[in-house]
């Protein structure tokens, strides 16, 4: 009996057994290169591995071997998934770890993964840290469903800057519209303020999160070690790029008490406590660069922008405030969308700033 075979595209090269173009291969070849990529994950950059497993006959002292990537695998190499979270580097590795980190997020918000039912009582925020404004830009604003003009300017006095531009736009602008995030006179646009924000914001979140137990421990009259026998901050944050080509985080952050039980805090620790430390953390945050980081330029002062928006995430309902409702789960759709969407921006293909922080569930 002859075993069935198949003809499968090839790269150009030599002329092949098979018609112009394929390979010709046994249909038990085809389905183990199958199965190899399906336990790859069909992962389209797979990390290729060589080598072989042995174990020793403690009885005869006999070397056997037990497995060998050049016997036992198609092509003689194992492929394992490459684990890149970049939806465009890799779209299947980047669907697993979005899985995973929208089951991370749903356990920490409403339990789940090991993690108590009564962790939805722990107070819990949603919280979005933009930059400021470096100019006026082509934005797209709402009002509930309708689409607002860009820029209305009723005064023609109003209507022009310092360089005699017309700084207005009556346009509606849709989603797709390249207009979106460009600057209305680029002689007004600090871009070099925008460049050093984006290359400091990581600085700006790592100071955010050394400041808010010390908020934390002002507002309730405690000391910071006595507010650390008391109460713990867990957080999980992403980076998401606006239209003007500047990050801003969004982050889920919530009090537990000390410990790895997932305990609640004393009751003293309210929702609306954790809001008004992580306003005026934000607030206080503020890192100044100049001629000893950068030479060129003269010292500048960073901070978040004003508008440090915090939003209770309650049992059920979600999130309100934002003209609808967000479920708990979904925050974690949207926590794990942007944990591989920002990715495909420069600063993040360059490994700027690294994988998503957390300390979740």
């Amino acid at each position: 009996m002859t075993a069935p075979t198949a003809a499968v595209p090839s790269a150009p090269g030599p002329a092949s057994p098979g018609a112009a173009g394929t390979d010709t291969v046994t249909w038990a070849d085809f389905t183990r290169s199958l199965g190899q990529a399906q336990r790859a994950g069909l992962c389209v950059r797979p990390i290729r591995l060589r080598g072989q497993i042995a174990a020793i006959d403690l009885a005869t002292g006999e070397l056997r071997p037990i497995y060998d990537t050049a016997t036992d695998e198609p092509g003689g190499v194992l492929h394992v998934p490459c684990g890149n979270r970049s939806e465009t580097a890799c779209p299947p590795c980047s669907t697993t770890y979005k899985r995973d980190a929208r089951q991370l997020v749903r356990a920490g918000l409403s339990g789940g993964k090991g993690v108590p039912d009564s962790i939805a009582g722990h107070p819990c925020v949603f919280a979005t840290f933009t930059a400021p404004s470096f100019g006026p830009v082509h934005s797209r604003r709402m009002r509930g469903k309708a689409v607002l003009a860009c820029r209305p300017r009723r005064d023609h006095k109003a209507r022009r800057c310092p360089h005699g531009r017309d700084i207005s736009c009556p346009f509606r602008h849709h989603d797709k519209d390249p207009r979106l995030g460009r600057a209305l006179c680029p002689d007004c646009y600090d871009y070099q303020a925008a460049v050093l924000f984006n290359a400091h914001s990581g600085d700006l979140w790592r100071r955010f999160t050394t400041y808010l137990p010390r908020h934390l421990a002002r507002l309730t009259g405690l000391t910071q070690q006595r507010l650390r026998a008391l109460a713990g901050v867990r957080y999980v944050k992403v980076a998401e790029y606006q239209a003007r080509g500047v990050v801003h985080f969004h982050a889920v952050i919530r009090l537990d008490a000390p410990g790895d039980d997932y305990q609640p805090p004393p009751a003293r620790f309210t929702t609306s406590l954790l809001c008004d430390a992580i306003r005026q953390a934000a607030t206080a945050v503020a890192i100044t660069v100049g001629p000893d980081t950068h030479p060129a330029w003269p010292a500048l002062t960073l901070r978040f922008g004003a508008q440090v928006d915090t939003k209770p995430i309650v049992r059920g309902d979600g999130l309100p405030g934002t003209g609808r409702k967000l479920s708990v789960q979904a925050v974690g759709n949207y926590i794990a969308k942007y944990a591989t969407k920002a990715l495909d921006a420069p600063a993040f293909r360059n490994n700027r700033y690294g994988p998503p922080r957390t300390s979740l569930p």
